[in-house]
């Protein structure tokens, strides 16, 4: 983890390079599709929102959730995801949904830095890298 300088522009710029964009979303896609048959099931995405652990921590503090409360989160999610309700994710889907995702985090951020802490494989953390790399150019 790495705290990090971001805003909305950051973000929105590596959401529109698409070629960057497109691959990190691939290569994300390949490393959870477990069983590599071109979908992301429900268990297989599941993995990826738990390690999050964004529901089950305040501030990065511990928090006891009701479990069945955090399975209707879960389930809403991948709702969100599996556009066509054929129970299964496939890239397309996986690639509108994060965009969606992400440039509703960029509007909630707005154009002013904040600091964050940030995981090193997250995607936020590969659009401060992308950014960083074009000011350095």
């Amino acid at each position: 983890m790495s705290v990090e300088l971001l805003d909305g522009a950051t973000i929105v710029s590596f959401v529109e390079d698409e070629e960057a964009f497109n691959g990190l979303i691939h290569d994300r896609f390949s490393n959870l599709d477990t069983n590599h048959d071109g979908f992301l099931s429900y268990s297989e995405i599941l993995k990826e929102f738990q390690s999050m652990r964004v529901f089950e921590t305040h501030f990065g503090i511990d928090v006891k959730r009701d479990p069945d409360e955090l399975a209707q989160v879960y389930d809403s999610l991948f709702e969100k995801f599996d556009h066509d309700a054929n129970g299964a994710v496939d890239l397309e889907e996986f690639k509108m949904e994060t965009k969606r995702m992400m440039l509703a985090m960029a509007n909630g951020l707005g154009f002013l830095p904040v600091q964050m802490l940030l995981e090193e494989d997250s995607f936020l953390k590969k659009a401060v890298e992308r950014e960083a790399m074009k000011i350095n150019a």
